[in-house]
């Protein structure tokens, strides 16, 4: 299992640190972490809701989000993991395209497991159908890895990295191009 140290898009924010890990397993399950340092528990987590629904806007509270590339394609996959246990998978054409909101869900991923921790979330998504109709191997796909942390003063933006004027998480610039 690899791991990474989220970056705050505030560079100066250091209240809370998050590091994400991440593992395939075969052969076709995604296995991620996300662990938080929280000392002054600040952060707002939403209401945990029963059976893992598959809901919009988690993006708006606490969230943790997976994003899946493909090299040398502009399709992406969006995956989004919420402390309350709902989640959702987004697909996208390409970059932030189309350009609805809540964007079109995708149903080539499905969540095998998704666990709020004491020390954040960890989850395991199925990408069997995503890989199987696009035909790829692990080798084909790269990865961002990212959170939305609200707390109780403002919501914070962590990735892998941030090379844009604005926190995007859809900028596959900043995203593994392999793991």
């Amino acid at each position: 299992m690899a791991s990474y140290e989220l970056a705050a898009f505030d560079r100066h924010f250091h209240a809370i640190s998050v590091v994400a890990a991440i593992e395939q397993q075969s052969p076709n399950i995604l296995n991620v972490g996300f662990w938080l340092n929280d000392p002054e528990q600040s952060i707002i987590w939403p209401q945990i809701v029963s059976a893992h629904p598959r809901e919009d806007f988690l993006w708006e509270k606490s969230c943790f989000e997976i994003f899946l590339g493909v090299k040398n394609q502009d399709y992406y996959r969006e995956i989004n993991l919420s402390p309350s246990q709902a989640w959702q998978a987004y697909q996208f054409d390409e970059y932030r395209y189309p350009e609805q909101i809540p964007p079109l869900p995708s149903h080539d991923i499905d969540l095998v497991q998704l666990k709020k921790t004491h020390f954040g979330l960890s989850a395991s998504v199925d990408l069997t159908m995503f890989m199987s109709e696009h035909q790829l191997r692990w080798t084909d796909l790269f990865v961002g890895l990212t959170a939305v942390i609200q707390t109780n003063k403002q919501t914070h933006y962590f990735a892998m990295q941030h090379s844009g004027a604005l926190p995007d998480f859809h900028n596959k610039h900043d995203w593994l191009q392999s793991f």
